[in-house]
Parts: C-alpha cells; sequence; structure tokens
C-alpha cells in the first residue's frame, strides 16, 4: 500500500498481515474493507426459476448447470487464474438473496482461481459482456461450510472484463506510451475503463481501491487483487502520485498510472525509481 511519511513501513505491515488473514476462497463477495458497514441497499428478487434448473439448462459433468441470460460481445474466455471484473447476485434455492456486487457502487473483481469452485469452471465459460444464470451444486459450491450459504445456490453473473494475474505486468510498465497523458508534475496516466462520471475525490477523501503496482522492469511489488479485498484509506496519507493520480479518477473507473520517483518514495526506500500502478476507484466520501 502506497503510505507516506515515516509511520509508512509500520502501517504497511500491519495492512499486509490483516489482509493475509482474510481468506476470499470461503467468500464469494466479501469485497467491503473489514471496517467499513457496507452500505444499505434492496433486495433483488430471485428468478422465478431459482428453485431448480429448468428443462432447457445446459449441464456439465460436475453438475453445474447454466443458461445465458445475455450473449457476450468478447472473443476469448477467462484463464484459470486471471482476475475477473463482474456484476452478480446470489440466492438459495428457496429464494433468498445472500450477496450482490450491487450492494457496492462498482462490479467486484476476483481472481478466478481463488473463488468457489462453481464460480471457476462456470466463468471460464464466459466471453466479456455475457450474463448467465447458474445452479451450483453444493459440493463445488461452500460444500458444507460453516456459516456459508448451504445447498445449491443460484447466481446471475454479468463478466464485465478479464485481465492476466497481476502478476503478470502490462505491457506498456516501461514507460508511459504516446498515448498516456501527463500532468505539469510529471505524473502519466491512461484511462483502462470509463468509471461512472460525476464527482473526483479530493486531497481529504477517504478512497476504497484495487489496485497493483509494478517496477519499470515488471516485478511486481504490491497488489490488493490477490487478496479479493479493496482497500480504504485518507488520500492525503498516501504517495503524492497517488494523492494527485485519483483525484481525476470518478467511481467505477480503473487507470494506470506511471509515477516519477519524486512524486513516489523520493529514493528513500525501495521500490525505486519510476513505479506503475493499475488503480480501480471503488467509492470514496
Amino acid at each position: 500500500m502506497p503510505l507516506a511519511g515515516r509511520s509508512e513501513a509500520k502501517d504497511n505491515r500491519r495492512m499486509r498481515t490483516t489482509l493475509s488473514a482474510l481468506v476470499l476462497t470461503a467468500l464469494v463477495g466479501a469485497v467491503s474493507h473489514a471496517q467499513q458497514k457496507p452500505p444499505a441497499f434492496a433486495t433483488i428478487p430471485p428468478p422465478g426459476n431459482v428453485a431448480k434448473p429448468p428443462a432447457e439448462a445446459a449441464k456439465s459433468a460436475s453438475g453445474l448447470a447454466w443458461i445465458v441470460l445475455q450473449p457476450g460481445t468478447g472473443k476469448t474466455k477467462p484463464a484459470a487464474t486471471d482476475l475477473v471484473t463482474v456484476n452478480y447476485t446470489g440466492w438459495t434455492t428457496d429464494g433468498k438473496m445472500f450477496d450482490s456486487s450491487f450492494s457496492r457502487s462498482a462490479p467486484s473483481s476476483f481472481p478466478l482461481n481463488r473463488l468457489i469452485k462453481g464460480w471457476g469452471e462456470g466463468v471460464q465459460m464466459m466471453v466479456a459482456g455475457e450474463k448467465r444464470r447458474f445452479w451450483i451444486p453444493q459440493e463445488i459450491a461452500y460444500n458444507g461450510m460453516a456459516g456459508r450459504p448451504a445447498g445449491m445456490l443460484v447466481f446471475d453473473i454479468e463478466l464485465v472484463e478479464f485481465a492476466p494475474s497481476p502478476t503478470t505486468p502490462p505491457p506498456d510498465v516501461a514507460a508511459p506510451p504516446k498515448d498516456s497523458k501527463r500532468t505539469a508534475s510529471g505524473l502519466a496516466y491512461k484511462s483502462i475503463r470509463e468509471g461512472q462520471g460525476g464527482a473526483h475525490p479530493t486531497k481529504g477523501s477517504v478512497v476504497t481501491v484495487h489496485y497493483t503496482g509494478w517496477t519499470t522492469d515488471g516485478k511486481m511489488f504490491d497488489t490488493s487483487v490477490d487478496k479479493g479485498q479493496p482497500i480504504s484509506f485518507g488520500l492525503a496519507d498516501v504517495i503524492s502520485g497517488w494523492t494527485e493520480g485519483l483525484q481525476l479518477m470518478t467511481v467505477g473507473e480503473k487507470m494506470r498510472f506511471w509515477i516519477p520517483e519524486k512524486l513516489a518514495y523520493k529514493g528513500e526506500r525501495p521500490p525505486f525509481g519510476m513505479l506503475v500502478f493499475d488503480v480501480e476507484l471503488i467509492a470514496f466520501k
């Protein structure tokens, strides 16, 4: 986490310890920060066929059943280790909703190999823009895990986009490309995914983000993505390249930043040199 100031190392270690204790395998949708209460939202009614797969549903050898609700526009499908960005809602077969990305202000992102088996199998069949309804047997859902929804689970999933594992650097990691923009401070950036528009964070805002950071030789040094939990922090408490850059974003937007050393850690601590970050702004207040 790109904290600034003398306490950054201590805070960073504390944050990493907290995040590493959170196990995404046991979760599908717990992506709000551990110290934040999720915003109130309306319950989404269950589909009429929530109780069991309809006759026209396709079925795999594992027992996973599905129907396509909306064809996609993409040509390729996610790999088992890809980071997927989705909108989704989950119900038990008696029609009770237990989770939804619509409780948050942006789609949710997960490493696909850290989710329940039914998700891992099902989402790999999809292309970007596609929406499917899955009936996931208990054996490839939470499999009787205490405190989790029991029995067959039903999910409506829309695959918004997907990308390689964050350990794979972007192709333009070495230097800002020609289509990037640059501020007077030397910060370079480009928008990877448009946001919802509207208000921007200010220096006094508390932001909730997903991010990955690389050095310009392509080595990943930090990420929130593989933990499956976004991070919240005061925008005034991070390196100046982040403070400036995130004020350019709107909720739902994803940007790539090339942050010169003078706007990063100033040569005072590793990682040294220009740093590259992919940042998704989930929320701010």
